[in-house]
C-alpha cells in the first residue's frame, strides 16, 4: 500500500490509522456475535477526526477528497472489515455532497456543522420486498405533508451503522410518485431500530431495520429531491471494493506470518519456502497488486475528469473486478494457512465470510454485466447496421 501513499498528508493520515489496526484487529472477534457493533472502533476513528475527512473546509473539515479517502478506508478495513463499511457510508455520503453540492444549501448547512461536531449520518434507501434502488424501485416509504410538516411511514432495510447514526438520510414517494430525501433525527418520535441482522458476513456493521411510524419532521428537513441536480458519477462508492481489498489485506498479512513461522518437523524448514507455497504467495502478491493498481489509477482519472459522468462504468468495473480479487486472495490465503484457517478462533474464517459479503453491495454484478453486453450488441449494430 505504501507505494499509493503519494503526499505528506497521506502518510500522516494512514499512520494514524495504523496505529488502530492491531487494537481494532484484537477487537473484531467480538463481532463475530448477534447485535454486535464496533462502537470502540468508531470512538477512536473520531478522536483522530476521521467523521471529518471529507467534510469541505468551509464547514469545518478536512477536505480531503476521493484518494484520501479510498486509502483510508482500505486500511481500516485491515483492522476491522466491519468498521471500514460503516464508516465508509458516513464519510462517503459527506463526499458525495462536497463534489456535487446536491443538497439543498439549508438542510446542508446544520446537517453539515453537527457532522463537524461528530454527527454521523447514513443514508436509508432499501426496503423488502420493494426491489433494489439501483434498479429504479420506487421507495414503499411515504411523505404525506400535512401542514408544515412531513408525516413519514416505512421501513428501510440494511441501514449500516445503526446503533450510532445521528440522522438518516431517507428516501421516501410523495404523492405525485416523485421520490425526496428527507433528514430524520434519530430522537425523533417514531424511530425505532428492528434489530433484524442476523448475517454470517459483516456482523459488526449492525446493518439493521430501520423503522418509521408517524414520524413528523419539519419541511425544513428535505435534503434532496428530483428538482435537485443529479449526480453523474458516484466515485465515493469505490470504499465498498477498498473495504474488501483491506479484507483482503489482512488476509495476506497473516497467510504470509503464518508461511514464513509454521516449520513442520517433516520439513525443518518455514512452509514459505515450499515450491507450491511460494507460488500461492506470488499469485496473491499479484493479484493484490493488480487490484490496487486499477483502484488508484481509476481515481487518479476520475479527480482529474472534468466529467466525472464518463467514468460511471469504470467505477462498476473496479467494484466487480477488486471484489472478485479480494475473494480470491482470501481463499488463496486459506489454502497456506490449511484447515486451522476454518478454526472459530482463527481470524482467517472471518476474513473468508466477510470478503463474501461483497457480492451483494451495490452496484451488483448481473447489472453491470448486462449494461456491458447491452452497449456492445448496440455498437456492433451501429458499425455495421444490423
Amino acid at each position: 500500500m505504501d507505494l499509493f501513499i503519494k503526499t505528506d498528508e497521506q502518510e500522516r493520515l494512514i499512520e494514524k490509522i495504523n496505529e488502530l489496526i492491531p487494537t481494532f484487529q484484537k477487537r473484531e472477534p467480538e463481532l463475530d456475535e448477534l447485535g454486535s457493533f464496533p462502537f470502540q472502533n468508531i470512538e477512536d476513528l473520531k478522536m483522530i477526526d476521521y467523521h471529518t475527512l471529507t467534510l469541505p473546509k468551509e464547514y469545518g473539515g478536512q477536505g480531503f477528497g476521493l484518494y484520501e479517502f479510498i486509502l483510508g478506508q482500505e486500511a481500516i478495513s485491515k483492522g476491522c472489515g466491519s468498521t471500514g463499511l460503516s464508516i465508509g457510508w458516513h464519510t462517503g455520503t459527506v463526499l458525495e455532497y462536497a463534489e456535487n453540492r446536491h443538497w439543498y444549501e439549508d438542510a446542508a448547512s446544520w446537517v453539515l456543522e453537527d457532522v463537524k461536531n461528530g454527527a454521523l449520518i447514513n443514508t436509508a434507501a432499501s426496503e423488502n420486498n420493494a426491489g433494489s434502488p439501483t434498479r429504479g424501485a420506487l421507495p414503499r416509504t411515504t411523505a404525506v405533508l400535512e401542514g408544515d410538516e412531513w408525516i413519514i411511514n416505512g421501513e428501510k432495510t440494511y441501514t449500516s451503522l445503526s446503533p450510532v447514526l445521528d440522522y438518516f438520510f431517507v428516501t421516501a414517494t410523495k404523492d405525485n410518485e416523485e421520490v425526496m430525501t428527507v433528514i430524520i433525527p434519530k430522537t425523533s418520535p417514531g424511530v425505532s431500530i428492528d434489530e433484524s441482522w442476523d448475517m454470517l458476513a459483516m456482523r459488526g456493521t449492525a446493518s439493521h431495520t430501520l423503522v418509521l411510524e408517524n414520524v413528523r419532521i419539519p419541511k425544513s428537513h428535505i435534503l434532496k429531491d428530483p428538482k435537485l441536480k443529479k449526480v453523474k458519477a458516484n466515485g465515493w462508492l469505490l470504499h465498498i471494493p477498498a473495504c474488501y481489498l483491506g479484507i483482503a489485506a489482512a488476509a495476506r498479512d497473516y497467510a504470509i506470518e503464518f508461511a514464513t513461522s509454521y516449520v513442520p518437523l517433516s520439513l525443518g524448514k518455514p512452509i514459505a519456502e515450499v515450491p507450491h507455497i511460494k507460488q500461492t504467495i506470488g499469485e496473491i502478491e499479484y493479484e493484490l497488486s493488480t487490484a490496487r493498481h486499477l483502484l488508484y489509477g481509476t481515481i487518479e482519472r476520475y479527480e482529474r475528469a472534468e466529467n466525472k459522468g464518463d467514468y460511471e462504468e469504470a467505477l462498476s468495473i473496479n467494484k466487480i473486478a477488486i471484489t472478485h480479487a479480494a475473494i480470491n486472495i482470501v481463499d488463496k490465503a486459506m489454502k497456506i494457512v490449511g484447515s486451522r484457517a476454518l478454526s472459530a478462533s482463527n481470524p482467517m474464517h472471518r476474513y473468508y465470510l466477510n470478503v463474501r459479503a461483497s457480492l451483494y453491495n451495490p452496484p451488483m454484478e448481473d447489472l453491470v454485466k448486462n449494461q456491458l453486453a447491452s452497449r456492445a450488441i448496440q455498437s456492433f449494430y451501429k458499425k455495421y447496421g444490423k
